[in-house]
């Protein structure tokens, strides 16, 4: 199972990669077709670093900022009081179900007793 699992997942990072190389190989194609150079067309990954020694990337023209990113992700959950039904109701019913036990517990306990 485990030499499956570790095939599995060799193969999906092989054809993860391969979408990348084939978006790469697709963009040269359009600039080929097109004669020039279009800044309106930016390549689908690109990672440069700065002058102060910061890598950038961006995918399909959305810069990437994990920092940035995750803070602001960070912040919006903290921000949002969610509700979830389902979550108090499975609170609810281990509560239900642990007095429920708790009490037969102590109810047959007392009939040994005497």
């Amino acid at each position: 199972m485990v030499k499956f699992m570790l095939k599995f997942l060799l193969l999906a990072l092989v054809l993860f990669v391969g979408v990348f190389i084939g978006m790469e190989k697709a963009h040269q194609g359009m600039q080929g077709m097109k004669g020039y150079e279009d800044t309106a067309l930016p390549p689908p990954v690109h990672i440069s670093e700065s002058e102060d020694g910061k890598i950038e990337a961006a995918f399909l023209g959305n810069e990437i900022d994990h920092a940035e990113e995750f803070a602001k992700k960070k912040k919006e959950l903290e921000d949002i009081e969610t509700y979830n039904f389902f979550s108090s109701m499975g609170k609810a019913l281990s509560s239900f179900v642990k007095e429920t036990a708790k009490f037969l517990i102590d109810f047959i306990m007392n009939l040994f007793k005497g």
